[in-house]
C-alpha cells in the first residue's frame, strides 16, 4: 500500500481526541510529544488560534513521543490516555504541556492528583493496555502521514509545513483551508 505524501492517514475520525465542531470548516491535527520543547511552544499558539477562529476550527491531537530523545514523552502520552479513559483527556493534556519540564513518574503523580483522577483506576486504565495501544496507534498513524518530527500539522488532511511559530501566518493559512461559503 502506498501512501501520499503530505496527507492524514487516517483522516480525523471519532477515535480521536478532538475540541470543536466536528462540523467545522478547519480541522487542524497536531502530532506531539508532551516532552518535546517546540511542542511545548506549540501549545499556547494553538490555544489561542482555537480563541480566535472558535467554532470554525476542530482541534485534534495525536500522539507521536518521541522516546529516543524524550525519555518520559511515551510515559506522559500513556496517562494522558489512561485519563482520556475516564473522559479526562483534555485536562490532563494541558496538565502535561504546562509542566512539560517535570515528567518524571513522580510529577506526574502528582497531577493525576491535582486533577482530582483516581490513582486506582488510572493505574487499572494504564495494566489494560488500551493507553499504550492507542499511543502506538497514533504514532504509526503519524509514520503512515509522513511525520518525522514534532509538532507536525495537518490542516483539513493536508501536511502543514509553514510556519507555526508565527501566530498571524498560521491563522491566515488555517483560514485560507476554509471551503468558500456559498
Amino acid at each position: 500500500m502506498t501512501r501520499e505524501q503530505g496527507r492524514l492517514n487516517p483522516p480525523v475520525g471519532a477515535q480521536d481526541h478532538a475540541q470543536g465542531s466536528a462540523g467545522a470548516a478547519i480541522a487542524l491535527v497536531e502530532y506531539g510529544d508532551y516532552e518535546c520543547p517546540h511542542c511545548g511552544r506549540a501549545y499556547p499558539i494553538v490555544k489561542r488560534l482555537q480563541a480566535r477562529l472558535g467554532a470554525g476550527l476542530l482541534f485534534v491531537f495525536r500522539n507521536f513521543p518521541l522516546a529516543e530523545v524524550h525519555p518520559h514523552a511515551t510515559a506522559a502520552a500513556e496517562l494522558a490516555e489512561a485519563a482520556a479513559m475516564g473522559g479526562r483527556f483534555w485536562p490532563m493534556h494541558d496538565m502535561l504541556f504546562e509542566h512539560q519540564d517535570a515528567l518524571d513518574d513522580g510529577h506526574l503523580l502528582t497531577y493525576v492528583r491535582a486533577l482530582d483522577l483516581d490513582p486506582g483506576d488510572l493505574r487499572k486504565a494504564l495494566e489494560s493496555g488500551r493507553p499504550k495501544e492507542r499511543v502506538r496507534a497514533d504514532f504509526t498513524s503519524g509514520v503512515r502521514s509522513g511525520v518525522n518530527g514534532t509538532p507536525t500539522f495537518f490542516i483539513n488532511g493536508r501536511r502543514f509545513d509553514g510556519n507555526w511559530t508565527d501566530e498571524d501566518s498560521f491563522a491566515a493559512a488555517l483560514r485560507a483551508a476554509a471551503p468558500p461559503s456559498s
